[in-house]
């Protein structure tokens, strides 16, 4: 510690109102800040002008980065982390997509890099903390002797989903200063003190350019089928769907039409009703746990399939197998994470849907 409740803190910008606001926020407390950058981008892709963490619109989140930092009066590095995170998440998403999976690249990003890779530089670089902040919007729990991510105050903003993979040796240096406020608080901080970036749109996309790009596979006709295999129209790839999906299918019936299943080696998408998109039992691999200690035993909890929506259940979890009873839990995409919470919002654990 450098004082009494004081404390060397690195966080991580991103050039938003959000990471911005941590950084002021634990400045005004007194702790000694430093601000890191992760770059990501090179400029081996086309990208695009979308808002998004992997883009060629990070020199300008850069620059905004580097403008805060001088403002707060505080040292703030840039550390390229770009041909890790093209070998490493861009090469995961690409690999994800063509076996037919939905991949999620911002949960594998933040253990590996966020909380992994870019503190790591830092101290390589000679940038000395205790505590590792960011603008994420979630809050931190000790349970029993494990610590744990919890849902944020602002649950339409909440970002815990993304955070279920840290390591409790993550999670004991980690802070996460606006887990307590909403967006709209968050906001009106920034603009009361000066902040340009206060009403700086958020990043909504994990690429700013065309997702093909990235997957780098040639057209590819294939069919699109019903639920008794009947062909009811044609693609250019079945790696530009993902179960769930609705709009863009091409193909309309009496009844909206959602993917319900994707098989990459026939390269069909097939469709079905709402109803047909509901699953009542699948496998989750790769498990992380949180709150909970690795255990065999069946585990009641509430599970969120994609990052948006509320935590679906009470649902049962034994053997690597998720029972959902009742009409079952829609659009449940092979290659997104299952996350599961407690009755408190608080992860207890998670893994990939298979």
């Amino acid at each position: 510690m450098t004082g009494a409740g004081r404390m060397k803190v690195a966080v991580g910008l991103s050039g938003g109102v959000d990471s911005s606001v941590a950084a002021l926020l634990l400045k005004e407390q007194g702790h000694d800040v430093t601000g890191i950058t992760m770059k990501l981008w090179r400029g081996t892709f086309r990208g695009g002008e979308r808002d998004a963490c992997f883009g060629p619109g990070e020199e300008r989140d850069i620059e905004e980065a580097a403008k805060l930092a001088r403002g707060l009066s505080i040292p703030y590095k840039v550390l390229d982390c770009s041909e890790a995170y093209e070998n490493s998440i861009v090469r995961m998403f690409r690999e994800i997509s063509l076996r037919g999976e939905t991949p999620n690249p911002c949960v594998f990003c933040n253990a590996a890099f966020k909380f992994g890779l870019l503190p790591r530089l830092a101290r390589e670089a000679g940038v000395e903390f205790e505590r590792f902040a960011t603008g994420h919007y979630a809050r931190i729990e000790r349970v029993g002797e494990r610590l744990a991510v919890r849902r944020a105050a602002d649950e339409k903003k909440d970002q815990s989903y993304f955070l279920y993979r840290l390591s409790q040796q993550q999670l004991a240096t980690a802070l996460f200063p606006l887990g307590e406020r909403t967006k709209e608080d968050v906001r009106r901080f920034a603009s009361a003190n000066g902040l340009a970036v206060a009403e700086k749109a958020d990043s909504q996309d994990f690429y700013s350019g065309d997702r093909n790009e990235l997957i780098g596979a040639e057209s590819r006709e294939g069919d699109i089928v019903d639920m008794a295999g009947r062909k009811i129209g044609s693609h250019g790839g079945s790696w530009n769907f993902t179960v769930g999906q609705r709009k863009g299918l091409g193909v309309y019936g009496p009844k909206p039409l959602y993917v319900v299943r994707i098989d990459s080696c026939k390269n069909q998408v097939v469709l079905g009703t709402r109803e047909e998109a509901h699953v009542r039992s699948f496998r989750v691999d790769d498990v992380q746990w949180m709150a909970l200690a690795p255990t065999e035993a069946r585990i009641e909890a509430y599970v969120k399939v994609r990052s948006m929506g509320e935590p679906k259940g009470p649902v049962e979890f034994e053997n690597g197998v998720c029972n959902a009873p009742g009409e079952g839990i829609f659009g449940v995409a092979p290659g997104q994470s299952a996350v599961f919470y407690d009755e408190r919002g608080i992860i207890l654990f998670g893994g990939v849907i298979r």
